[in-house]
């Protein structure tokens, strides 16, 4: 079976490529939930799923799902091993991150098809359709919805653009156009998953500074996410003295200094600023307003926590002495999710089995594994970036012999998976 599998490392890489050519923006990839891109991309994938030997539908929030039926000895009571990852992007993001979860999955199960394979339970395949939220502004969209966990205000949410969500997907041809009867329906009933696993590239530079192309994944650190709105006092650039101005981007860039400095205080702590706006700012004005996002994650979700309170009550502070006001809007977060030890002990064993290190690291980025481990047990398997280990850009990648050498210890894992008890 092995040596059936030697071209598909290449593969793997080939369909990451025709799969980027559908983007939203000129001369690099961005791919947003719902847009023509997106449902290019969503189509190009049914379609690979067919020709792997998968049954495929697209349920109403355009999750792709494929399912490779057991083997007939199974029976009618087969449950389901899950596995998969998200296919839309980042603003000018990377061809690797999430699709990786999808197209390996895929290449592997096309390969056990073509040898007349079947494996004693159901592998659902499942490319999701939103987890960035570059659109919407909500992570984990498209998992929450297949794990039941999905929130019907956000139907009401609107795009840059003013469209909600609600009419994104009526407009879509998904099925259930946007009904919120219809998104519920599509949860997944937990009794009938054995787990779920994904395949990711590791987005950070463990893995390459140790030398290693796998790696099993202990934890995803959890998450926090702000929006904060600093307000203060527009007037004229040149006849306002220094001491006399209530500069609301001066005290964001306090703040935001703020963050780094107290998310630099702990090894698993990190914080990051990645939007910044003066809204109508003009060069010879005084801003009268400045917001910025948060991000703000950690290995343990007290250290997180204990940050967080520090960080805004450090807002407030600076606010009130430099005369402006704050307000700290908190997106919905996501508590840290450990890997189930059962299924990291089956990855371990397949690569010891091979001669390689079953080294563990955790996950610093979130991932759809977070949203299912609400459901079912999961784990993960990482795959060694290159460049550095840089993600979430234009310049991540991965090599042709790791994605080979990662579907060789997937397809071990699926022919040698033991469910738990």
């Amino acid at each position: 079976m092995t040596n059936n599998l030697h071209p598909l490392g290449q593969s793997i890489l080939d369909r990451a490529e025709a799969l980027a050519r559908f983007s939203d923006m000129e001369g690099g990839l961005t791919c947003a939930f719902l847009t023509p891109a997106h449902r290019s991309a969503q189509a190009l994938l049914a379609q690979w799923m067919e020709a792997a030997g998968m049954q495929v539908r697209t349920d109403a929030i355009g999750n792709v799902i494929g399912r490779y039926a057991a083997d007939a000895a199974a029976g009618g009571d087969a449950r389901v091993l899950m596995t998969g990852s998200h296919f839309d992007t980042v603003r000018n993001g990377g061809r690797y991150d999430g699709r990786l979860g999808i197209l390996l999955p895929i290449a592997v199960v096309g390969a056990l098809h073509a040898a007349g394979i079947r494996l004693p339970y159901h592998l659902d395949v499942v490319g999701f359709a939103e987890e960035e939220g570059l659109r919407f502004k909500t992570s984990f969209l498209a998992s929450s919805v297949l794990a039941g966990r999905f929130d019907p205000a956000l139907l009401a949410r609107t795009d840059a653009d003013g469209v909600t969500m609600r009419e994104a997907l009526a407009a879509s041809g998904l099925p259930g156009n946007g009904e919120l009867a219809a998104l519920q329906a599509a949860a997944v009933d937990p009794a009938a998953l054995l787990g779920f696993v994904e395949v990711h590239i590791e987005q950070g530079p463990v893995l390459l500074d140790k030398g290693l192309a796998l790696g099993v994944v202990t934890q995803i650190a959890g998450s926090s996410r702000f929006q904060v709105r600093v307000e203060g006092q527009a007037s004229h650039a040149g006849t306002t003295p220094m001491g006399m101005r209530r500069d609301a981007a001066a005290g964001a860039a306090e703040m935001i200094l703020l963050v780094e400095a107290r998310c630099s205080a702990a090894p698993t702590l990190v914080g990051t600023v990645g939007q910044l706006q003066i809204p109508d700012g003009s060069s010879n004005v005084i801003p009268a307003a400045c917001t910025f996002s948060m991000d703000i994650r950690a290995g343990e979700d007290g250290i997180r926590e204990a940050a967080i309170a520090d960080i805004v009550a450090g807002i407030q502070q600076i606010a009130a002495r430099r005369g402006l006001s704050a307000h700290v809007d908190r997106v919905r977060p996501v508590q840290n999710a450990p890997c189930a030890r059962w299924l990291m002990d089956q990855f371990g064993a397949v690569l010891r089995k091979r001669g390689l290190p079953a080294f563990e690291l955790p996950s610093g980025a979130g991932h759809d594994a977070m949203m299912m481990q609400r459901i079912t047990d999961v784990a993960m398997l990482f795959v060694r970036c290159g460049n550095g280990g840089i993600s979430h850009n234009p310049l991540e990648t991965i090599t042709a012999e790791d994605a080979q050498l990662a579907a060789e210890v997937f397809v071990d894992f699926l022919r040698h998976f033991q469910p738990q008890g």
